[in-house]
């Protein structure tokens, strides 16, 4: 697996300062895609162990999780090297969360639609996902207010409480003040 770019302090890619990891490779080809230079597979660097460790080390007490946006993380071709950083996350950053953007869908993903991403290790990545943003981005639905992705169509799964239910669940976003105590 490739990278395109790694954010450290990103805070437009889920709640809180969060470690980004933007890999390489997608067949979507989203028209108005904001990261097209991340289609091909070989775009970027490789992901190593010493960039995972750096990921891994990035995580301190202020950084509140991991998001993992592409490219698209869940291509068959990547979906090995996030499954190994995942679970590695999991196991180094308790009480961090764990985001991921996908042009899949989460049916697609668990194989209730076909899709040549829905894999056992697609499986074990969503189980190990707090948030899954899914869908494609469709220029003609991008809206600048949707809080936490780029087109309306685009949705934000609750994914413990998806996977307990067995259908989608939509995750429910904090008044944006409210951790802050300003409400």
């Amino acid at each position: 697996m490739n990278y395109a770019t790694i954010k450290y302090c990103d805070i437009a890619n889920g709640p809180g300062v969060r470690t980004s990891l933007f890999v390489s490779g997608c067949t979507h080809h989203c028209p108005g895609c904001f990261n097209e230079v991340a289609w091909p597979f070989d775009y970027g660097e490789p992901f190593t162990e010493a960039v995972e460790d750096a990921i891994i080390a990035s995580v301190t007490p202020f950084v509140a999780g991991l998001t993992l946006l592409g490219g698209e993380p869940m291509e068959p071709e990547n979906q090995a090297g996030v499954l190994h950083l995942l679970r590695r996350f999991r196991a180094e950053c308790p009480g961090k969360t764990a985001w991921c953007y996908s042009g899949y869908t989460f049916e697609q993903l668990t194989g209730q639609q076909p899709a040549r991403c829905s894999t056992p290790e697609a499986r074990e990545i969503l189980s190990l996902l707090d948030v899954l943003v899914d869908g494609r981005f469709v220029q003609a639905l991008h809206d600048i207010t949707l809080r936490f992705r780029g087109s309306s169509n685009q949705r934000l799964l609750d994914l413990p409480k998806t996977l307990a239910a067995g259908k989608p669940v939509l995750w429910e976003d904090e008044p944006l003040f409210a951790t802050h105590g300003l409400v």
